[in-house]
């Protein structure tokens, strides 16, 4: 299953970040076309409806043998430091997917230590900045990638994709850093003669949508450069090794004797939501007519496949207006089992009245893909990343509850809750089961 919506960039992490017009000030002029780039950048991210931005940066306090990421949950760009004590912004963790790559890649044994700091360093800041001064308000996860080998930070893209994935969100990812440093006698880290050659190769594998060559440059070229952004570019390419790159140079410059470069990599990949404007489909539908959603004659990839799912209706305000769902698939395809539970979670839900054609516009829907469900304990079970199935010992009596539902604090918690819903009584033994889902929302 794909991910909602998927663009990959790489981008400048200048230090001092001389393309912020409040740090940069009359030298603003020497990197005007990265400027526009960077503006560029931010446009595409916006467009893209992306609701979370993973950066990567190699300005993060490092470690050798893990990741870092920022906590939050609030986060603060700062550029104080750089002569622009004025110029600042906060922005929100995204919790929920900062919490899934940790799970994913603990499983390959990756460790990501959390920072109690919550200034961003420059080179999370650089690209936020943009973002947010072209009216961007979405949540961040922010790392640091670590001294561990090439193939590990390709490794640990593949396991941000995955966690992009599972939670269905819109994201962009971001691999910060700058190329060269030693591109003139007054570069800041000394000339090289040859630093030239490590910029023109990675330019070129741009160029010709041949992302393999970055992963192959050699280990000398690099160091002879001094660069600082392979390593972030590495996570980046690992989260796109299993699709088909869209690479396209916006913009390479050298001032200053660095290589400043912004590219994407990676475009949307398909249609960015169609689950749930199926699922808003079928209830405009029955609102307005009176009548079920014609099924698509050809569904495909996702929506082709036999899946349970719940579909939920929430108001702009973030308020649940609707939620049905079935356990095991009941419709020959997932596209005729989310009209059929849509249609239920606006009509039928017995916590609320049907919805009327008055609400549409202030509705807004998410779709819950149920993978297979497993037997669990109670210690096994995190309500933030699994939901759970509770059974009486009989089998007859059976509640289920989704992940990361708002209020669910611990598994006791989620067990109670979902007893409940099926009219166990408190203290009976019950069978628990636990799955995880594909969340696509709009």
């Amino acid at each position: 299953m794909s991910t909602n919506s998927f663009l990959v960039f790489t981008g400048i992490a200048p230090h001092p970040p001389i393309m912020v017009p409040e740090v940069g000030r009359e030298a603003i002029v020497e990197v005007q076309k990265s400027v526009a780039a960077m503006e560029e950048f931010a446009h595409r991210v916006i467009e893209s409806g992306a609701e979370t931005v993973v950066v990567i940066s190699p300005h993060a306090p490092l470690e050798e043998n893990e990741f870092v990421a920022y906590a939050g949950p609030t986060l603060t760009g700062d550029f104080a430091r750089f002569r622009a004590p004025q110029t600042s912004f906060t922005v929100q963790v995204d919790d929920e997917l900062l919490t899934r790559i940790i799970h994913d890649s603990e499983k390959e044994r990756f460790r990501i230590s959390l920072l109690a700091e919550s200034v961003l360093d420059h080179g999370t800041a650089v690209p936020l900045y943009f973002l947010n001064k072209h009216g961007w308000r979405g949540r961040v996860v922010a790392f640091g990638y670590s001294f561990l080998s090439n193939e590990d930070h390709l490794r640990f893209g593949t396991q941000i994709k995955q966690a992009i994935d599972a939670i269905g969100r819109r994201v962009a990812v971001i691999a910060s850093g700058d190329l060269s440093h030693r591109l003139r006698p007054d570069a800041p880290a000394g000339y090289n003669t040859n630093a030239h050659l490590f910029d023109e190769e990675i330019v070129s594998a741009i160029d010709s949508n041949d992302l393999l060559k970055i992963e192959l440059v050699d280990g000398s070229l690099r160091k002879l450069a001094g660069e600082c952004g392979y390593r972030s570019m590495l996570v980046a390419i690992g989260a796109i090794k299993e699709l088909n790159p869209k690479c396209e140079l916006i913009s390479y410059e050298a001032p200053f004797g660095v290589g400043y470069m912004v590219a994407q990599l990676l475009a949307d990949n398909e249609v960015p939501n169609e689950l749930p404007i199926l699922a808003r489909r079928a209830v405009e539908t029955l609102v307005h007519t009176g009548r079920s959603l014609e099924t698509p004659e050809h569904p495909f990839g996702i929506l082709a496949e036999r899946a349970p799912c719940f579909v939920s209706l929430k108001t702009l305000d973030g308020e649940l207006r609707g939620c049905i769902g079935t356990i095991e698939p009941t419709k020959e395809t997932l596209a005729e089992e989310i009209i059929a539970n849509a249609m239920s979670a606006a009509t039928q839900d017995p916590r609320f009245y049907p919805v009327n054609a008055a609400e549409l516009s202030n509705l807004r829907y998410s779709v819950d893909v149920l993978l297979p469900a497993e037997p669990t304990t109670i210690e096994q079970l995190d309500p933030t990343i699994y939901g759970v199935i509770v059974e009486d010992e009989s089998g007859r009596m059976r509640g289920l509850l989704l992940p990361d539902i708002p209020g669910i604090e611990d598994a006791q918690q989620q067990v109670e809750i979902a007893s409940r819903k099926a009219g166990i009584p408190s203290g009976a033994p019950v069978r628990l089961s636990r799955f995880e889902v594909k969340r696509f929302r709009e």
